[in-house]
């Protein structure tokens, strides 16, 4: 069986029709933009992507680990959904980040890719293990499977309490780290390198952008009000 062809996309602020603090290329539908906005903008995606709009999975993001496999198109998000897993040709799974750590996962010998929306409650509750062991039910092995962690805040922008530090890093080794004030932070795209890396994922790679700092990506923390980026991976048909 040949390898299926994996391909991924991870979206920046310009290109879209949103305006005010979703200006431009907005793709969440849950942070207060124009409805019809937000439409056209997953529109112009999904064109870009050489896919109808229904064929794009998008999820109602709760901050948690539920893993939800998918095999056909829907017009709705899942729900209380933080990651999909599918092994569908043509069926793309996206999720919607601006600060949390979107993570996109293939094993192009199965055919068999998932995102995971990764924010800090999520990912010390293990939804990008949880993840993994969804995909390794359909077939998915470990020392083939890649990762990308995409844009995300990066651990000298991301200051929490000391107690919080403590609480994410028992979970999810390797996640704190101090900010550039010298403060209490975590930097969570390294605690899920190295979970990845601990259960056996040959190859990981970062987009070091750091949310926080670079003005074509949203930022929750940064901003207050404004729009979500996506990262996108799907199977090409």
């Amino acid at each position: 069986m040949p390898e299926a062809n994996v391909r991924r996309v991870v979206t920046s602020r310009p290109g879209g029709v949103s305006t005010g603090p979703y200006a431009s290329f907005n793709l969440g539908d849950h942070v207060g933009d124009d409805p019809a906005a937000v439409e056209a903008n997953r529109g112009r995606l999904a064109a870009a992507m050489g896919l109808p709009t229904g064929r794009v999975i998008w999820l109602d993001q709760v901050h948690g680990a539920v893993v939800r496999v998918v095999d056909q198109p829907s017009d709705a998000p899942l729900p209380g959904t933080d990651a999909a897993v599918t092994a569908e040709p043509g069926l793309a799974v996206a999720v919607l980040v601006a600060d949390c750590v979107p993570v996109l996962l293939g094993d192009a010998a199965a055919g068999v890719v998932a995102a995971a929306h990764a924010g800090r409650a999520g990912a010390a509750a293990g939804v990008v293990r949880r993840t993994l062991e969804a995909m390794w039910k359909l077939g998915a092995e470990p020392a083939r499977t890649e990762a990308l962690l995409g844009p995300a805040i990066c651990g000298g922008c991301y200051e929490v309490p000391a107690a919080m530090q403590t609480e994410v890093e028992q979970r999810l080794p390797g996640s704190a780290c101090p900010t550039r004030t010298g403060g209490t932070g975590l930097d969570l795209r390294a605690g899920l390198a190295a979970q990845l890396t601990g259960l056996g994922v040959a190859r990981v790679a970062l987009d070091a952008r750091c949310t926080a700092e670079d003005r074509e990506l949203f930022s929750y923390r940064r901003d207050g009000s404004t729009g979500r980026q996506a990262a996108v991976i799907w199977l090409a048909p």
